[in-house]
């Protein structure tokens, strides 16, 4: 068993696909994390914004988050539409696309996997936060940690979706109830108080008010408490993982997702205001989370405190797996239509994207390591691509339902929810474009310039190899060959026997002096040994004999005087094909490839990119041990 076996697992059949699908049990963890754990960032991101107003604002937090209630429910309604309408991936791009046409599908795709990077990068940082809040001796180290959970989380998705889901589902449900039990405490306690509780844990202290109040604050804080809601959109664009019936199982997990997502920002901001507990600077020392406080005021430090803590914590350094489901299937769908390379198409060894999901990762470390893993300064570039793809989604389906008799109903569904989600997007860019925001505006135009010089680079290609005339059968000489050798040996051996059965114009060369100008050469021993074992015998055979050509290296590159030596013959051989033989001794094991030179793989690719279209280039492998095919199939699903 491999280190990657280890790793990842084994790699498993295309027919195994339909059993990697998800029910809404592993569907809750796998896409919901994004929505749950955002209600321990949204409502602290809005009450930071507040904080100019000291103890005062907390009378104006459930004026912040009603509207974003609101806009949940109308979201939960439009998105529960566009799973109906499009039951295999309902997402943005999808519905802008075939809606509004393909630049409106582009602002969606782009608009959304800024969104994805930015939401891996913003949870693993709230998550990391809450755990320096539970340990505040691990402040100096954000970033490690931060990158830390960055890799587990590649990782894990690496092996698979359901592996993902399987994985989360202990500390996400655990969550749940965690929170299910503070929340219940706290509203019973409050309520028996007549609304002014007693915490366990007294909170910070609120400063008096540093500022007046005004409308822009509060409009400031809505924008950022509507990170809240960014993980709304993922059911409809992740489909393609249900298992069948799809559309029964994204109905359930979106209605799930967003019915514990309602209770608990309902909860978070009704119980900070009667504890009185406000947003501290994560920057400095003593940090403590809004949730932490929280927990701290209902249940005390005790281990229930510990425990629900952990369960926060858990989930908001998981919250990004959302990202590692969604994003990789963005941008498969968005790779078939040509916008995006090949490879993000490819299904990898665990019937995942392995590639959108390694380059999600490496764009979320780095942001975290140009923002050194702080939530509050990755906080203003969030929201702005998910609200833009929220309002393209709904308006997509507005022109969508306009084509479609008897939808009336679900015409005006999503057409409130596309003046919502609009309005509400309107708002973010005023209040965070100079926090920040105006840097993911800046990165979706470059985002789409790119995937349409992708797609620009792929016509092109399309276009060079069109579909040729029918096959013409013409009397063509067979190729010159040359074959590279180092010596006479057994590698030279089977080179040759292959050029010769290919052509009779065999030339080997023999390039000295690759080592430098010291090494020691045997130039005449070799020709000596050319002319008796394989002149003499190829001649015997009533074959053309090979000829040796010794070549000397002068700047030790072994393609420099082969494509001089090309250039030489082409002319001499008008009409005819060169193909370069090179034989490469297969490494196999992990150690054979630090004690071999790399010599034969840069010729290879030096020929292939300066050789031109008549020069053809043939690797010629030699084994050193037991040849292992690969093709052998894989032990069998369990049934």
């Amino acid at each position: 068993m491999s280190l990657l076996d280890i790793l990842l697992g084994r790699r498993l059949a295309n027919r195994e696909y339909e059993t990697r699908k998800l029910g809404v049990l592993e569907g809750v963890p796998a896409m919901g994390l994004d929505g749950l754990g955002s209600s321990a960032y949204g409502p602290e991101a809005a009450l930071t914004v507040l904080m100019p107003l000291g103890a005062g604002s907390l009378d104006y937090i459930g004026w912040v988050m009603a509207p974003i209630l609101v806009l949940l429910a109308i979201l939960f309604a439009s998105y529960w539409q566009t799973i109906r309408a499009y039951p295999s991936n309902g997402g943005a791009y999808v519905v802008a696309k075939e809606n509004m046409g393909r630049d409106a599908g582009l602002l969606a795709a782009g608009a959304l996997m800024i969104d994805y990077v930015l939401n891996v990068a913003v949870g693993i940082s709230a998550g990391v936060a809450a755990l320096v809040s539970l340990l505040p001796g691990l402040h100096p180290y954000i970033l490690p940690l931060c990158l830390g959970i960055l890799a587990l989380l590649t990782l894990l998705n690496l092996r698979g979706t359901i592996e993902a889901g399987w994985f989360l589902a202990l500390p996400t449900y655990g969550f749940i109830a965690c929170f299910a039990i503070v929340l219940a405490l706290g509203v019973y306690r409050a309520m028996l108080s007549g609304g002014n509780p007693a915490a366990i844990v007294p909170p910070a202290a609120l400063p008096q008010a540093g500022v007046a109040f005004g409308l822009w604050l509060v409009l400031r804080a809505f924008a950022a408490g509507c990170t809240a809601m960014t993980g709304v959109e993922a059911v409809s664009n992740s489909m393609s993982a249900f298992r069948d019936p799809p559309v029964v199982h994204g109905h359930r997990t979106l209605a799930a997702i967003v019915a514990i997502l309602a209770v608990l920002l309902a909860g978070i901001a009704y119980l900070t205001a009667v504890y009185r507990i406000g947003a501290l600077d994560q920057t400095q020392d003593g940090y403590r989370s809004v949730l932490a406080q929280l927990f701290g005021a209902v249940l005390g430090q005790g281990v229930w405190y510990q425990l629900s803590l952990g369960c926060v914590i858990c989930v908001l350094v998981f919250s990004a797996n959302t990202s590692f489901v969604g994003f990789p299937r963005l941008c498969r769908m968005v790779a078939e239509d040509g916008f995006l390379p090949k490879p993000f198409a490819m299904a990898g060894r665990r019937l995942v994207f392995s590639v959108g999901i390694l380059y999600l990762a490496g764009a979320a470390g780095l942001l975290l390591l140009v923002f050194s893993g702080i939530t509050d300064r990755l906080i203003p570039l969030f929201a702005i691509g998910a609200f833009l793809t929220f309002t393209l989604s709904q308006t997509g389906m507005v022109m969508h339902w306009r084509r479609t008799e008897g939808a009336r109903l679900n015409f005006w569904i999503n057409t409130i929810g596309a003046a919502a989600t609009g309005a509400a997007l309107l708002v973010i860019v005023v209040a965070k474009f100079g926090e920040g925001a105006w840097i993911t505006i800046l990165i979706i135009p470059c985002v789409i310039a790119l995937l349409k010089s992708i797609q620009h680079y792929y016509r092109e290609l399309q276009a060079q190899l069109r579909p040729p005339e029918p096959l013409k059968i013409e009397r063509s000489e067979p190729p010159v060959v040359l074959v590279a050798t180092e010596d006479w040996n057994r590698l030279t051996e089977q080179a040759l026997r292959l050029a010769l059965a290919l052509s009779p114009d065999v030339i080997a060369i023999h390039l000295s002096h690759l080592s430098g100008p010291e090494a020691v050469e045997h130039d005449d021993g070799l020709r000596r040994r050319w002319a008796d074992e394989v002149e003499a015998p190829t001649a015997a055979a009533g074959l053309v004999p090979p000829r040796l050509l010794l070549l000397p290296a002068q700047y030790r590159a072994m393609h420099e005087p082969v494509l001089k030596l090309v250039q030489e013959l082409q002319p001499r051989f008008e009409g005819r094909r060169i193909a370069v033989l090179i034989p490469e001794i297969v490494k196999q094991r992990w150690y054979q490839h630090f004690l071999h030179a790399r010599r034969a793989r840069h010729l290879r690719a030096q020929l292939l990119r300066h050789g031109g279209t008549r020069l053809t280039v043939i690797s010629v492998p030699w084994y050193l041990d037991a040849v292992q095919t690969g093709l052998e199939d894989p032990a069998p699903p369990a049934r």
